[in-house]
């Protein structure tokens, strides 16, 4: 594949939007830590190959690397930027005021948002989302009335569950996996409460009722580094981590998944969607900077090859779930070949 559709003249046209962007020789990346693993593993490959200097990778967060991506072009701002969800509208927004209006979005595989405990918990952890929500929503129904949440200990929940103290370490608000996590656990699990299905309630009470997380102290915010959490987790075997599927599956060896609903996070019950919290992972490009930030398009083709993105590539030996043959060969072509995005679609 290449560019096919970014021509000379479209690209002497492209430098002179972009002037500054030449003056810097190091590829510029930004966004999520769940992508993070990735993009680092296709930067070590790009750079083998090529003998180029590795582009400089950094773990903002999604909604942190949005913000940044979206400020501007030339060499002041970043080439790409990893998210653990879709663009937002209002960051689509920020993105074409500042002149950002060329982006190829690539949704390059799928990956499971794991809760995860250490080996050493000899307890067989299976929870429903309807248990997670009561975990750690900030309100929840006791006893009829909708109050601030009085569980502290997971067997107050469901008797079945351990009489230890709630504790699960997440990620902060700027993160795509607590963005994704609150769509995918807290709302489906708030909806399965009997106190929510019963009642006269749409799912834009449960979006204003059911996203804020607790902070009395049993949910806490470990910030951007999923290592952070790893490393707590494998020090304190009571605690649950949060964090995407290549996190658990690089760290077998010290935590174990917590089934969800009786399903266990793995690459099969992720890219067949029985496990109920999975979810698609995408980076974004900037065309402006396509032929003029060295070794850009080099890059893009090597995150865009089958050596990478491949089932038995060496991003799913990192964990990620491929996309199937006929999706992934779309994918490539539309990113290869400079298609923007439209948000609309």
């Amino acid at each position: 594949m290449s560019y096919t559709n970014l021509s000379v003249s479209a690209l002497a046209l492209v430098a002179m939007s972009a002037t500054t962007a030449a003056a810097r020789d190091q590829i510029s990346i930004v966004g999520s830590s769940t992508v993070f693993p990735y993009t680092q593993a296709v930067a070590e490959q790009f750079a083998n190959n090529t003998g180029r200097p590795s582009p400089i990778v950094e773990s903002t967060g999604t909604g942190g690397g949005m913000q940044i991506f979206c400020e501007g072009i030339g060499e002041g701002h970043p080439d790409l930027t990893g998210a653990s969800r879709a663009m937002k509208a209002s960051e689509w927004k920020k993105c074409t005021d500042n002149g950002v209006t060329d982006v190829s979005e690539a949704l390059i595989g799928f990956d499971g948002l794991s809760l995860a405990v250490s080996r050493a918990n000899d307890y067989d952890w299976d929870l429903t989302l309807g248990e997670i929500y009561l975990a750690l929503g900030a309100e929840v129904p006791v006893d009829g009335e909708w109050v601030a949440n009085p569980f502290s200990q997971w067997s107050e929940i469901d008797s079945r569950l351990p009489a230890v103290d709630i504790v699960v370490l997440g990620p902060p608000p700027t993160s795509g996996t607590r963005d994704a996590f609150v769509e995918l656990a807290m709302h489906a699990g708030c909806e399965e409460l009997d106190y929510v299905a019963n009642g006269d309630f749409d799912g834009k009470w449960v979006k204003e009722n059911c996203s804020r997380m607790r902070t009395d102290g049993p949910f806490v915010e470990a910030g951007e580094n999923d290592n952070l959490i790893v490393q707590r987790l494998d020090s304190d075997p009571n605690a649950l981590g949060i964090f995407g599927y290549s996190f658990l599956y690089e760290n077998i060896d010290k935590l174990k998944g917590v089934k969800i609903e009786g399903v266990e996070p793995d690459f099969d019950t992720i890219a067949d969607k029985s496990y109920p919290v999975s979810r698609p992972l995408f980076f974004y490009v900037k065309n402006a900077h396509r032929g003029v930030i060295p070794g850009l398009n080099e890059f893009v083709e090597e995150y865009m090859s089958e050596d990478a993105l491949a089932p038995g590539g060496y991003l799913s030996e990192r964990g990620l779930v491929p996309l199937a043959d006929d999706r992934r060969a779309k994918l490539q072509d539309a990113v290869l070949n400079g298609k923007a995005m439209d948000p609309k679609e």
